[in-house]
């Protein structure tokens, strides 16, 4: 296995609110970043997903710890790696660092769906790619 995907994210003025804080719903779009360069790092992406296996992601939950605020113009990583597939969910961990200060830790099942919006076990040409990427 190896270590987690990290993407390194400049905080810009649009990512903040009025006192150059991070507003909170950012670390979900920092995420949602992780984890698409973390999928595009194994060698998928999500228009290949689409067109190739005809399915894509979608958020069954999401569970994110604050743990300290991101500034702007700061430089954050979102670390992201996969915990295991179960059917058709996908857990990911993600982790959103100031250098090595965590700023917030993130808990993610993904499920795979059709373009009916069916859940569909993970196929096995996927496993490889989602299976999980850190070890303990």
């Amino acid at each position: 296995m190896t270590g987690p995907h990290r993407l390194a994210i400049r905080v810009y003025y649009e990512d903040t609110d009025a006192g150059g804080i991070v507003y909170h719903a950012n670390f979900l779009r920092f995420a949602e970043r992780g984890r698409t360069e973390w999928l595009r790092s194994r060698g998928m992406d999500h228009p290949t997903l689409q067109e190739r296996f005809g399915l894509h992601f979608a958020v069954r939950r999401c569970d994110v710890v604050f743990l300290a605020p991101a500034r702007l113009d700061d430089e954050i990583s979102v670390e992201t790696w996969s915990e295991g597939i179960d059917g058709a969910r996908v857990r990911v961990r993600q982790r959103v660092l100031e250098a090595e200060r965590e700023l917030a830790t993130l808990a993610v099942e993904l499920v795979l769906v059709n373009h009916a919006m069916r859940p569909v076990r993970v196929p096995f040409p996927l496993h490889d790619i989602l299976a999980p990427s850190m070890g303990t």
